[in-house]
């Protein structure tokens, strides 16, 4: 039988960002087995400072796109058009139109989110502005999210059985750190902004040092969003004679070894998230992790089992983990033997792409 085609939109790297990973690892994915896939890349940015930015340029760059998808459409008479969704007014208008190019050719639509602030941005819109988001969903068949946890937030807009489950999943070849070290040597890996929790971390390591604690070392990797945020972070780890070593963004065989060399993952995030890829690679990396509960975080964090979930903005809470970890290093290595298991048993490529196929397969067969 001759396989389905999809079509895939989405961004490529750089920037290195959740959206634009996880399109690259679904292209690359045993997912081609499967289906033959097309690719329309909606990357307008080059790097990114530039994303959030309102530039005239960057409207007329979208133009280009539309235009592509038609010409892609046209060649590859696509089964189904997976279509990811932005969660702000300006970027769901902008998303929309590949909605609508879609439907204008007849083609089953399928949407995914890859954040979990949906219904948040939703319900802060304007009548009129609702009345649209609603119009535009009922073109597509369904939505995949990231967790059982964001399912909710379309309930209003699908039946239950429209709306999938597909949590991140890739492989990762990162050997897990064995031995037991009497330093505790911490890892951040994400955007340096506050909404990504990198200041609460930083308050964490200032409330230990205070108390007397030492035995600590932070490695911290990432693009900074903001230059007084950069210069301000960078002037208190000064003054206070923080334990931290600043990276530049990592990827790849650099990212996997600051990920091996370290005993514990830290991301806290006080804004929602979807499913961070940082998260699955420092289960992969056998990494006890300290995080917060936005997303799906805590589908693959299990609070007391492969890590603990803090509240958001509570850097006495982080301290007090980050304590426990270093002072118990049997428990620390417990937990990240069980960070491994999990992402070996849920969160790998395969894992992924079964879920992927699943889901396309019940979308496709009715037109079939």
């Amino acid at each position: 039988m001759d396989k389905k085609t999809l079509l895939i939109l989405g961004p490529l790297p750089p920037p290195y960002m959740g959206p634009s990973i996880a399109t690259d690892i679904i292209l690359r994915s045993q997912l081609r087995s499967h289906y033959n896939l097309a690719h329309l890349d909606t990357n307008v940015h080059e790097k990114i400072l530039t994303m959030g930015k309102i530039k005239f340029r960057t409207i007329l760059a979208n133009i280009p796109k539309y235009l592509s998808m038609i010409r892609i459409i046209r060649d590859t008479k696509p089964d189904l058009v997976l279509i990811p969704i932005s969660q702000t007014t300006r970027g769901f208008l902008k998303d929309s139109v590949y909605i609508f190019v879609s439907r204008l050719f007849s083609r089953r639509i399928l949407l995914q989110l890859r954040g979990s602030n949906f219904k948040d941005w939703f319900n802060g819109t304007s009548v009129m502005t609702r009345l649209y988001i609603r119009q535009v969903l009922r073109l597509a068949e369904g939505i995949i999210v990231l967790g059982e946890k964001i399912k909710p937030q379309f309930y209003d807009f699908f039946d239950r059985d429209r709306i999938f489950v597909v949590p991140n999943g890739a492989d990762y070849q990162i050997p897990p750190r064995d031995e037991i070290s009497d330093r505790l040597r911490l890892l951040y890996l994400s955007n340096l902004q506050p909404s990504k929790g990198i200041d609460d971390i930083m308050q964490a390591l200032l409330i230990l040092k205070e108390k007397g604690h030492d035995g600590l070392e932070l490695d911290v990797a990432g693009t900074w969003r903001s230059k007084n945020h950069q210069e301000s972070t960078i002037e208190m780890v000064t003054r206070h004679a923080l334990p931290v070593t600043f990276h530049a963004t990592v990827v790849g065989r650099d990212k996997f070894d600051l990920l091996s060399r370290s005993d514990v993952f830290v991301f806290t995030p006080r804004e929602p998230e979807g499913h961070p890829w940082v998260i699955i690679e420092a289960m992969a990396a056998g990494l006890p992790i300290i995080s917060t509960d936005q997303g799906a975080i805590t589908e693959s964090v299990i609070d007391g089992d492969n890590g603990f979930i803090v509240d958001a903005k509570s850097p006495e809470q982080i301290a007090d983990k980050i304590l426990y970890l270093l002072e118990h290093p049997v428990q620390r290595q417990q937990m990240g033997q069980a960070s491994r298991r999990r992402y070996l048993n849920d969160f790998t490529e395969k894992s992924m792409v079964e879920r992927l196929r699943q889901t396309f397969s019940k979308v496709i067969e009715p037109a079939s």
